[in-house]
């Protein structure tokens, strides 16, 4: 690979950050004054915590790579250090090109002024002349879909507006490089797709995309290559099957139940979803295809709730859902609720197909999401006797198996 075909080129990038340890318990503002006072020569306890541990890696022009890994794995630490949005602690990144990026929500609006107006001042900020960007003024807000609020100031607008319109700017004004972390999830399943969609376009046009997402159908779909990173290094890199499976099989590895202390969960907290298991019924000794099964989410909340609807999505090793599950879809109402407990879904024949199945969580009270936990955890589903043949459908024909009759007519 010539050094004309590069886009990005990434040599032995870490980023380390310290972090203060005094005591188990993280102390109040007045404990910390009153600490420092009584105790003037006491040390405080540190550690070095290393986001990103010699990176290395080459990303041709027109080349979309899509960064999967686990929550804290380093992914937007490398993407706010390309973006120049946080300097390195070691090595270098060099991109060579205009670069527009999408972290986060608002990510280089200013709250004050109005849509229009972030609009010229993001451009600006790319380098693009007034005159470029009036160009693609119409098409930006037409896609954002904000046409009633583009004299609107941006603080006033919801998140959805927020997102729609930062990525309509980073993706229309013509970077040469697309930097984009998961903030498609904020979005509606409509925009999302429009997004892959814009996004493929853009890379067509032989522009370079990073593209960080939990999403694998979404990395599998848009991306020509993937890079897997774990605590902060870079585990794999290749085709994007390998590097998903790869990465799929990790997470099965690692599964996480407790779901108390999860930080990236949606919703205004009026119930928490703590806990995910999985048990076997009539005595099984594992989840298995066609036996009994008991799917149990520990909860907790102030007082106790009505009108409580709870779901299941599993997702296949492609990110596609492959079986959705709620109470209210069966028809079984959560009227009231206590404070504490457990909410249960039983299967007497369970029918998805021998294999690990990332789990989304999704709860809401009075219509209203209490709480949201996406790949809140893996279940691995083994081989089991549904039918009562001894035999299960081949790989690769769907994840469910289905009741069927077969008959012969003449």
């Amino acid at each position: 690979m010539s050094s004309s075909d590069i886009a990005i080129s990434v040599r032995g990038l870490s980023k380390s950050y310290t972090l203060s340890h005094d005591g188990m318990k993280r102390p109040s503002f007045r404990e910390v004054v009153v600490d420092r006072i009584t105790h003037p020569l006491k040390k405080l306890r540190t550690e070095t915590f290393w986001a990103l541990k010699d990176v290395s890696f080459d990303v041709k022009k027109g080349e979309v790579l899509g960064v999967i890994g686990r929550n804290g794995a380093g992914k937007s630490t490398l993407l706010k250090v390309l973006s120049r949005i946080v300097e390195p602690t070691t090595g270098e990144a060099d991109l060579f090109g205009r670069v527009g990026s999408l972290l986060e929500v608002g990510t280089g609006f200013h709250p004050e002024l109005t849509g229009r107006e972030n609009v010229f001042l993001n451009g600006a900020i790319l380098g693009m002349r007034r005159e470029e960007i009036r160009r693609q003024f119409d098409a930006i807000v037409a896609f954002a879909e904000v046409e009633r609020f583009l004299d609107t100031p941006v603080k006033r607008y919801s998140s959805g507006m927020y997102v729609r319109l930062a990525f309509a700017v980073a993706a229309h004004l013509n970077p040469e490089i697309l930097i984009v972390d998961e903030v498609l999830a904020v979005g509606d399943a409509q925009f999302q797709k429009k997004c892959i969609g814009k996004m493929g376009e853009v890379a067509k046009d032989g522009r370079t995309v990073l593209f960080v997402s939990h999403n694998t159908a979404a990395i599998q779909s848009l991306c020509t290559s993937a890079s897997l990173f774990s605590s902060g290094r870079l585990i794999e890199s290749g085709p994007v099957n390998e590097v998903i499976l790869k990465y799929l099989q990790s997470t099965a590895d690692q599964e996480r139940q407790e779901l108390a202390n999860r930080v990236d969960r949606q919703g205004n907290g009026n119930l928490i979803m703590t806990e995910f298991s999985a048990t076997a019924g009539a005595g099984g000794v594992g989840v298995m295809c066609g036996a009994p099964v008991r799917f149990e989410i520990r909860y907790r909340s102030k007082t106790s709730l009505r009108n409580v609807h709870i779901s299941i999505g599993f997702l296949n090793p492609f990110g596609e859902g492959a079986l959705y599950v709620s109470n209210e879809v069966a028809g079984s109402s959560f009227e009231e609720v206590p404070a504490e407990g457990s909410l249960n879904c039983c299967f007497d024949k369970l029918p998805l197909l021998p294999g690990t199945y990332a789990v989304n969580l999704y709860c809401t009270v009075n219509g209203v999401v209490a709480d949201w936990v996406q790949q809140a955890a893996q279940v691995t589903v083994e081989d089991g006797d549904f039918f009562g043949s001894g035999k299960l459908p081949p790989k690769g024909y769907g994840s469910l198996a289905v009741p069927h009759t077969w008959e012969v007519t003449g």
